[in-house]
């Protein structure tokens, strides 16, 4: 399992964990949708005046600066209010402003840059074209207007984190100080604000290119985005998208799901039942790696007899697949299961460390990635490299290695299959003469060959950590819950603390109990700090869950608190099962399962319409799926709400005559 333990960390490391410099200045898909640049508003409804273009949105009208891009709202009952101040760095004299298709258009010659600002379904829509290769534009710089009180960020589900607070303004697990790759670091391409009784929602709908920094200033959260211009990057344009909304710390996420449904970027999970009736079986399913017995026909069967109505059962790539009875078993039971693999990494095959990234000749080393320099790109934990999802793309017609370890991982009839990295996020250039490719090329390859795993192979299709791009290829993504600190790839690197990859049969790492810190506790579970903004945008469209090593009783001192947010957030735990497991803790873990299984099994598929923190220090938060199909309250605070206990989660489903209650214990 060495050759997994993740990806996200080697990102963290070249994250760049530092404050954006905000000088200087310098369409594929959202990622995956492609982007209409018609601007849909009459001609007559963007006005200049004064050196400003106002354009009517919904909730007001916007105003754009033409000498600096600052950006200010008029709101009715709101009065002005600011969603940008004025871009870093000297942007020249702009050039006269012209109006047509409904939109303004102005120059910044000294530095390269022509702009279009205009109105597009209720959303100011702002358009940043860059003529010089290699310029950054550090825009819009936002959470300056006196109003911001919170910042939303997509971050695992997401964090809402109020502007002023002391911690996350000065810890190292905390904001400022840091700066995210819109696609590696961040779950989806957007950001948000309270100001006062409104909201701000900005999205950036192609990401590639744009990075998310923040810093503190005046102690106060600011969040500032930098965008990277380049011809060969294919991000010549940069749009970024501003929405008045409500004051609801989700509310960004819902102004993404409105502009991916309006944009043709939801595929639901019926649809993708309709399409494979095998996906059908994650519905009411907790998620476990599977090792030593829990991976047999008998140790399946022992978890049937425990009470486990559904399951998804994975295995490592590590020589000791489940046997070909133990997923008839399985089958059987109604469980689904799936291999762990990675297309992500190259070693030579004479001496690879991991059966993953053992390929036939010639693809180590000829697929590996190219720096510019010519230097081949170092792989997971710098052995062997990273190889070239183009250079896949190119030969697979002719060579099939794709479809040849596809067939091999599932030869024993496994009806799933994990693929990790492809949906994570980090995306790369390659430089090589035979297989150049680009960011945006890259997902779009990653795209397509998911797309096949789930499609024509019709496997019930998993990754890592995936970005909301890759949403309409896959059915669940592990990791896409806890808001990962940098902290935590520290912590892993610790094996007398967080467990290492002995003993065989139940590595440590997965199975060791840890306590962990207090930051990292506040970083990654508080749920004063939590909020779905990822289920917001994507519940019914993929199930989300945990981290393969940070399974439900990795850290039992937080069981209660991961209990309750996986109700209230509709979404199962992942768990790691051997023998021993399934002996001493197999009874509660099902019966956890099951009080699960039917709430999933109705809402799962329906969109999550409604959140809300009910107390003000967030300790009490309810939740609700569809038209009323599921609602949820939890108490995470240790004092009774009304009659609900603290520590307890109550769950109505649509019909029900009387509250679901759940109130868990640590194993």
């Amino acid at each position: 399992m060495n050759t997994r333990r993740s990806h996200r960390a080697v990102r963290s490391r070249r994250r760049r964990a530092a404050a954006v410099a905000l000088v200087g200045v310098g369409a594929v898909t959202l990622s995956g949708v492609l982007w209409s640049t018609a601007s849909g508003s009459p001609a007559s409804s963007v006005r200049v005046h004064d050196g400003t273009v106002d354009v009517p949105v919904d909730g007001g009208t916007a105003q754009v600066r033409v000498d600096s891009l600052a950006v200010g709202a008029r709101t009715a009952g709101s009065g002005g209010l600011t969603l940008s101040a004025p871009a870093a760095g000297s942007l020249g004299t702009p050039g006269p402003v012209s109006v047509h298709d409904g939109s303004a258009h102005w120059t910044y010659p000294a530095v390269g840059l022509s702009v279009t600002a205009g109105a597009e379904q209720g959303r100011l829509k702002v358009d940043v074209h860059g003529t010089k290769d290699g310029s950054t534009l550090s825009w819009p710089v936002t959470g300056t207007d006196a109003s911001a009180s919170q910042v939303q960020m997509p971050i695992g589900d997401g964090l809402g984190v109020p502007v002023a607070d002391h911690w996350w303004n000065t810890a190292s697990d905390g904001l400022a100080g840091h700066t995210y790759d819109m696609t590696a670091d961040m779950s989806m391409p957007l950001w948000g604000y309270t100001l006062g009784h409104r909201g701000v929602s900005y999205l950036v709908p192609q990401p590639v290119g744009t990075k998310l920094g923040f810093t503190s200033v005046d102690k106060r959260l600011r969040a500032t985005g930098v965008h990277t211009f380049s011809a060969r990057a294919d991000t010549s344009h940069y749009t970024v998208t501003f929405a008045l909304t409500p004051p609801s710390p989700v509310a960004p996420a819902q102004d993404y799901r409105s502009w991916l449904a309006s944009h043709g970027g939801v595929v639901t999970l019926k649809q993708k039942i309709a399409a494979n009736p095998d996906v059908a079986r994650l519905l009411g399913a907790f998620h476990a790696y599977t090792w030593g017995a829990a991976r047999t026909a008998q140790g399946v069967r022992q978890m049937q007899s425990l009470g486990f109505t559904r399951m998804w059962l994975g295995y490592d790539a590590d020589g000791d697949p489940m046997t070909a009875d133990a997923v008839a078993a399985a089958k059987k039971a109604g469980y689904l299961v799936g291999p762990y693999d990675s297309w992500a990494n190259g070693q030579d095959p004479t001496s690879a460390d991991a059966s993953t990234s053992a390929w036939p000749s010639p693809v180590y080393p000829d697929y590996c990635v190219r720096q510019a320099d010519g230097s081949v790109l170092a792989g997971f934990h710098d052995r062997g490299c990273y190889l070239s999802s183009q250079a896949f793309a190119q030969s697979e017609s002719k060579d099939h290695f794709l479809a040849q370890r596809t067939r091999q991982m599932t030869a024993n009839g496994a009806d799933s299959y994990f693929l990790d990295v492809d949906a994570a996020g980090e995306l790369y250039d390659d430089h090589s003469t035979a297989h150049p490719m680009n960011q945006r090329q890259d997902e779009a390859n990653r795209l397509a060959r998911m797309g096949t795993l789930s499609g024509k192979d019709k496997l019930v299709l998993g990754s890592e950590s995936a970005g909301s791009w890759a949403s309409p290829v896959i059915d669940f993504s592990h990791g896409s819950e806890t808001p990962v600190a940098d902290g935590l790839w520290s912590l892993e690197k610790d094996k007398s603390v967080f467990g290492g990859y002995a003993p065989q049969g139940a590595p440590a790492v997965y199975f060791k109990p840890v306590a962990l810190s207090a930051d990292l506790t506040r970083a990654m579970f508080d749920p004063a700090y939590r909020i779905p903004l990822y289920e917001t945008a994507l519940h019914d469209s993929q199930v989300n869950l945990d981290r393969w090593e940070l399974s439900y009783t990795k850290f039992p001192a937080l069981e209660k608190t991961r209990a309750l947010l996986a109700v209230l957030y509709d979404t199962p735990l992942n768990l790691v099962l051997d023998g021993p497991t399934l002996t001493s803790q197999g009874k509660e873990l099902a019966a956890l399962q099951r009080y699960f299984a039917p709430l999933h099994e109705a809402a799962a598929t329906e969109p999550m319409t409604g959140f809300r923190r009910v107390t003000s220090d967030g300790s009490v938060q309810q939740s609700v799926f569809g038209n009323g199909t599921l609602r949820v309250t939890a108490n995470f605070g240790s004092k009774p709400y009304g009659s609900l206990p603290g520590g307890c989660v109550d769950a109505t489903l649509h019909g029900d005559h009387h509250t679901r209650r759940l109130c868990p214990e640590t194993f």
